[in-house]
């Protein structure tokens, strides 16, 4: 990524909430502001690498926005005179109000919306997280993000939510939803969880801001005053929590004299607005009261965690989560000795959620090494490190794993076996990569170094179930034989032996009914691929990558550097419609553009319309939903 490009990205993150916010006020769609928005960040990528970043970047991206906005509006074929009022009207309209991010907060968190769709819409519109950065903070996967926004946003339009902030009871229903997502964007900021840097300190300034504005709103809401208390002392600790080649410091080695006194008084001032409303304490006010009893120790040695692990305790009953529990395993660990934490944490192990969660092995490592098992933490510690996208954090980790003492005997461990199976040769290119799909995945469960020795059928099995439990029969067996494949050949009992071969359901290829396809009312994009690829039988990738400009339409042809395609006449007369009229540029192109966390290739962008080209997974997934077959059943059909 060049300087101009991060400094779009960082641009993005700070202005895109405002920007959104402004352009929703005057178009009343959530989904269609955001798309202008991301019209006016593809200029600026186009732009500013040649004609440099302007002075005012933020107010640069809201007018291109904004034209585009009034653009639309005077093109769209519904409207009218009075619609060409409107454009006027807006033009002449401030860029901003004051609210509007507030406003915009409220409408992402609208009851019409799932909580979890609330949460993932808020972070993408207000903290400019990308749908990647948003699966980390959930523990989830990017595709069921990216679906979940998507929905959230059709959710609003079909729903004609107004721009508008809620009063009285509304408000107060709203704003647990709203809470939780300004403490997930400090959490990113906090503790970032991919990239160079430890803290993002855009983020954290973000989520105190709009927490601030919330206590303003509602003064009379503990909860809120809690929220701000817990984020105002956390971030008093940001200038000492990195050393001074950006490793993280943890908490106990942290110096003290380094924290941000204004900001601690703050949260002590939050902290008793929320007790001086005498009710009983929520999830932020007990864990602002955790930050409370680490901010008034003098030294890391004075801290009160017999106190610590009893407010956990009661957080723990009122928020039984995963992290919530491994949290509370700490701390109990500190006041309780380590092995009533690893206790805890042990019993953690076979939580779905936390299968990829890097501080869960962290956790136990440091548990281990208090125990005086340096072998055993050294491995979790590696573990942690190859779990986290962050770093920092994984040198951080590995330098700690490093300073472990490891006098077990050498021997061959995991990792290194799976290296030399997958070097084998006597094996196609496809059975390896299935293969090491497999192994690569139980090398993260239970850590490279793992001696190959200690690898049990029931840490295997322990694996299965958290990673494949609700896989479908054919990608559990699949990944069952490649554990009996690699036990075999590393001479080892069966390692797949607690595992029971699934009842495969019988192949829906010879189902596929090609009549009742083309008889459905069907997009024009996805009855041009699917006709380009029954009456052509070319892979998907191939047809998926021409470009207009690789047409032969005369002909009914189409070159993809090494071959030609050829369709019938089906294809041919649905394909002009598609191209209507472009010259060069991906043949097929996805419903919106990309966000700015992943920039398109050239290649890839339409220059007449901007659009990116469709991809090979978003196209199978389509044909999926509709078909339930795949796009290589439909080749063969």
């Amino acid at each position: 990524m060049t300087a101009v490009h991060r400094t779009v990205d960082a641009v993005w993150k700070l202005e895109s909430a405002r920007i959104i916010a402004g352009l929703t006020r005057l178009v009343h769609d959530v989904g269609l502001a955001e798309e202008f928005a991301q019209d006016a960040l593809v200029a600026a990528l186009e732009q500013w690498p040649s004609a440099g970043v302007p002075d005012n970047p933020g107010a640069w991206l809201t007018t291109i926005a904004k034209r585009r906005a009034i653009d639309h509006i005077r093109r769209s074929e519904r409207l009218d005179r009075k619609h060409e009022e409107l454009a006027r009207d807006l033009d002449q309209q401030p860029d901003q109000q004051p609210d509007d991010v507030l406003r915009l907060m409220f409408i992402s968190c609208h009851p019409v919306l799932p909580t979890a769709a609330r949460v993932a819409l808020t972070l993408r519109l207000i903290g400019g997280l990308t749908a990647t950065e948003i699966a980390r903070a959930f523990l989830t996967t990017e595709a069921r993000i990216t679906q979940r926004i998507a929905a959230a946003k059709q959710t609003l339009a079909d729903e004609r939510v107004p721009f508008e902030l809620p009063a009285g009871p509304e408000l107060a229903g709203r704003l647990s939803s709203v809470l939780e997502v300004v403490y997930l964007i400090f959490n990113e900021g906090y503790a970032a969880s991919a990239g160079d840097d430890l803290i993002r300190a855009d983020l954290c300034l973000e989520a105190l801001r709009l927490g601030r504005q919330l206590a303003e709103l509602a003064p009379d809401e503990p909860e809120v005053h809690g929220l701000v208390a817990l984020m105002e002392i956390q971030a008093s600790r940001s200038a000492a929590r990195i050393g001074p080649n950006g490793e993280p410091v943890q908490l106990h080695e942290q110096n003290r004299g380094r924290w941000d006194q204004l900001l601690i008084r703050r949260g002590f001032t939050a902290m008793l607005r929320a007790r001086d409303l005498g009710r009983p304490p929520g999830p932020y006010v007990l864990q602002a009261a955790i930050a409370v009893c680490h901010a008034q120790a003098p030294t890391a040695e004075d801290t009160d965690w017999r106190q610590i692990a009893a407010l956990y305790g009661a957080l723990a009953r009122l928020l039984p989560t995963p992290i919530v529990q491994l949290n509370r395993a700490v701390a109990v660990g500190m006041s309780a000795g380590p092995q009533a934490g690893l206790d805890l944490v042990d019993a953690l192990l076979t939580d779905p959620a936390l299968q990829n969660y890097h501080l869960l092995p962290g956790v136990r490592g440091d548990l281990l090494a208090r125990l005086g098992r340096p072998a055993e933490a050294r491995r979790e510690f590696e573990r942690a490190a190859a779990l986290t996208a962050n770093s920092a954090e994984r040198e951080f980790l590995r330098r700690r794993a490093e300073r472990l003492a490891d006098d077990a005997p050498p021997s061959l461990s995991l990792g290194q076996a799976t290296a030399d199976f997958l070097r084998r040769e006597d094996l196609d290119a496809q059975t390896l990569r299935a293969y090491a799909q497999t192994l690569r995945r139980l090398c993260l469960a239970v850590g490279e170094s793992l001696p190959l020795a200690e690898l049990t059928p029931d840490r295997v099995a322990q694996t299965f179930e958290l990673a494949w439990a609700g896989a479908a029969a054919r990608t559990w067996n699949r990944h069952r034989a490649a554990v009996r494949s690699f036990s075999a050949w590393a001479d080892l009992p069966d390692l797949a032996r607690t595992l029971d071969r699934r009842t495969e359901p019988p192949s829906l290829r010879r189902g596929l009914d090609l009549v009742e396809l083309w008889a459905r009312e069907l997009p024009l994009r996805e009855r041009v691929l699917w006709r380009l690829l029954a009456e052509s039988s070319a892979g998907p990738r191939s047809v998926l990558a021409l470009n207009v400009d690789d047409l032969d339409l005369d002909e009914r042809r189409a070159w993809t550097g090494k071959t030609w395609i050829t369709w019938r006449s089906q294809t041919a007369s649905l394909l002009p419609g598609l191209i209507a009229g472009r010259e060069r540029g991906p043949v097929f192109l996805a419903d919106r553009r990309r966000g700015p966390g992943r920039p398109p290739a050239a290649a890839d962008v339409c220059p007449h319309t901007g659009r990116t080209r469709l991809s090979y997974e978003r196209a199978e997934y389509l044909f999926k939903q509709a078909t339930g077959h795949t796009l290589r059943d439909l080749r063969e059909s």
